[in-house]
């Protein structure tokens, strides 16, 4: 083991072989979280709906409704990457759909920290070069997964 937390070529193996058949895909957000998401999405659009239905003198300024329009779109273009979005553990690293996509190769992993938050399970990686990549888990295997890479991957001092 390095002191930057890199495993030895047989941990990393070892930690591969304990995950289990790669590649590893799930879903990034657990499908309760994205569920809540589209069920305020869609109370967000019917409050909308109902705000747009005022008369005239009750009615907000056309610039305000135009900046909620946006801001609604912007949620539901969200929501959508939210129940689509799929990470994946390879033998090449790690990889997640997202609104941008994110990967990681073992190569440039230094340590890890696991974030096991109640909604979303988290993975950071902190790569050689440039800023943590963080990596959300979904589904048991991946949250296991995680916190496996997390203990081998772990920073040592």
């Amino acid at each position: 083991m390095s002191p930057f937390g890199r495993p030895s070529p047989e941990e990393h193996d070892a930690l591969l072989a304990q995950i289990g058949p790669l590649p590893l895909l799930g879903r990034a957000w657990p499908r309760w979280i994205a569920v809540i998401a589209w069920l305020i999405m869609a109370i967000i659009v019917i409050r909308l709906a109902m705000v747009l239905q005022l008369s005239p003198d009750q009615a907000l300024p056309m610039p305000v409704i135009l900046s909620i329009m946006v801001c609604v779109g912007a949620l539901i273009w969200m929501s959508a990457h939210m129940w689509t979005s799929v990470t994946e553990i390879s033998d090449w690293g790690i990889r997640q759909s997202w609104i941008t996509r994110r990967e990681v190769p073992w190569s440039e992993v230094q340590s890890t920290k696991f974030i096991p938050l109640f909604a979303s399970k988290k993975l950071v990686c902190f790569v050689q070069k440039g800023r943590p990549v963080t990596f959300q888990a979904g589904t048991p295997e991946l949250q296991a997964a995680f916190a496996r890479i997390s203990l081998v991957y772990r920073k040592r001092t």
